[in-house]
């Protein structure tokens, strides 16, 4: 007799039906066993209407049951307090717009759970997100999980895509990465207590960045998983895109010349994003050169540099074909190295500009 669980299964007989149930039996034990880590999802929102719905419905379809949902509600101005309602999580209110980081510290403060899970109100786990992150911290006290975006948005349209592909491409990339993202960011308790939780007089995003960095010289070990997945609702059109690499390029600029890390490949301010940009920019350089001056010998360097660039991106790209194949492989590429970089450089050159006219801004 074999007990497992509570059960007991006797040894005999087929071999291979006696091996199947043990390794069935194995499984639930297993999943029993995982269960009973308790994992508190906290989510700020603000102004989410459109979207918190879609998260919460996710979470509460999930295949892992020992968990607790808490939404920190940023002052909202429409509906999303009415949609959270509807479902039996934690809601608290912040009556002064704080920022995500004051909304996650206050979800962290009120939880209950040995692991904590941020995700935003515009994510979606899948069924058994929960479960993957209760099987990824076994033996892992005092180590910083994390996951990413699907390769797939949730609304999975051109420029909502093409930006997920980007994130999971950049942010998978190493099993020890610079920083976890709050999006789907696994972290025990107690060590986001004992180091501070997330900074609240900070720029307006990358304060996973910052809390990641601070853990990272305080000794803590950031790790990738990237079976933990979440689908996030892009909705992005071609402006919201550009719009969005250019605030997200400003801000990178600004923390990177604080901390004297420009050059640094740090998730989706990669090295290939940075070799990307500069070949845009000095190819439109050299192409003005080759109008004003005719000569020929330019095409040389341009050459060179275009191949450099392809050369440097061509895991990025295979990684555009193997989300959604070649037709949206060819024209994301182009995107990427024709109009994409024109919002990160401009971006970039706001962020230099302001760090050096208001530099005391910036010094914390």
């Amino acid at each position: 007799m074999i007990p497992l669980a509570g059960f007991s299964l006797t040894v005999g007989g087929d071999t291979r039906t006696s091996i199947a149930h043990i390794g069935i039996r194995a499984a639930l034990y297993s999943i029993i066993f995982i269960m009973d880590k308790r994992i508190s999802v906290i989510i700020p929102n603000y102004n989410g209407s459109l979207t918190i719905g879609t998260c919460l419905q996710a979470l509460y379809s999930s295949a892992y049951v020992n968990f607790e949902v808490i939404v920190v509600d940023d002052s909202s101005t429409d509906n999303s307090l009415e949609i959270i309602r509807r479902f039996p999580c934690n809601l608290i209110r912040l009556h002064k717009r704080s920022g995500a980081s004051k909304a996650r510290n206050t979800g962290a403060r009120k939880s209950i759970g040995e692991i904590l899970f941020f995700i935003d109100a515009d994510c979606v786990v899948g069924i058994d997100t929960l479960a993957v992150i209760a099987r990824a911290t076994e033996g892992l006290d005092h180590i910083v999980c994390g996951g990413t975006y699907t390769p797939l948005a949730y609304d999975d349209k051109f420029f909502s895509t093409f930006q997920s592909v980007f994130i999971n491409y950049s942010e998978t990339k190493k099993e020890e990465p610079d920083y976890i993202a709050s999006h789907a960011m696994v972290i025990g308790r107690d060590i986001f207590y004992n180091n501070g939780g997330f900074p609240e007089d900070f720029m307006p995003i990358l304060e996973d960045v910052e809390f990641s960095h601070r853990l990272r010289r305080l000794g803590v070990r950031l790790i990738m998983n990237p079976e933990i997945l979440v689908s996030h609702v892009f909705n992005f059109t071609l402006g919201r895109s550009l719009g969005n690499a250019f605030r997200k390029s400003k801000y990178w600029t600004i923390y990177s010349l604080k901390n004297k890390d420009l050059l640094k490949d740090s998730g989706t301010a990669s090295r290939e994003l940075k070799t990307n940009v500069v070949s845009y920019f000095s190819l439109l350089l050299i192409a003005l050169l080759f109008l004003f001056s005719g000569r020929t010998a330019l095409c040389i360097p341009m050459l060179f540099i275009l191949l450099l660039n392809l050369t440097t991106n061509r895991n990025f790209f295979l990684a555009l074909y193997t989300a959604k194949g070649s037709h949206f492989a060819i024209l994301a590429t182009l995107y990427y190295l024709m109009v994409y970089p024109s919002a990160v450089g401009a971006g970039s050159l706001i962020g230099i500009l302001n760090y050096y006219r208001f530099p005391s801004r910036w010094v914390s």
